[in-house]
């Protein structure tokens, strides 16, 4: 494989309104609205992206037969302090799963709950 190997990525979501004011209040990001808006059985929020930069984007999804939270993905959202994110995950509405904790040479992560079921992690260098 000669590129990064993720491209895109969808977190399942049941109440799309709560789902996305607890990412935009986590991540300090706006999401917008993605999709065709006639079909009334699927609704996305995407995330902020910039294609010339490293990394991947993807959305929020709540679709007609598919229920958030119990997989077992895991998505990381690059940080410039994990912990900053961290901190307003309980005033979202999430839940801390294991607090910043170094990962050795690869920085330091954080795993928590968004307030759809679905653990994310949060990654930093610092």
């Amino acid at each position: 494989m000669a590129k990064n190997p993720l491209c895109w990525f969808e977190i399942y979501v049941n109440d799309m309104a709560r789902a996305k004011a607890f990412y935009e209040a986590v991540l300090a990001v706006e999401l917008e609205t993605l999709g065709d808006p006639t079909d009334t059985s699927i609704s996305m929020q995407s995330f902020p992206s910039d294609m010339e930069e490293y990394g991947a984007t993807g959305a929020l999804v709540k679709m007609d037969g598919v229920v958030a939270g119990g997989n077992s993905t895991l998505v990381y959202f690059s940080c410039d302090d994990c912990a900053i994110e961290e901190s307003r995950v309980i005033a979202a509405g999430g839940n801390i799963q294991r607090p910043k904790m170094a990962i050795g040479e690869y920085g330091f992560i954080s795993l928590v709950m968004d307030t759809e079921g679905n653990m994310l992690g949060l990654h930093s260098l610092a």
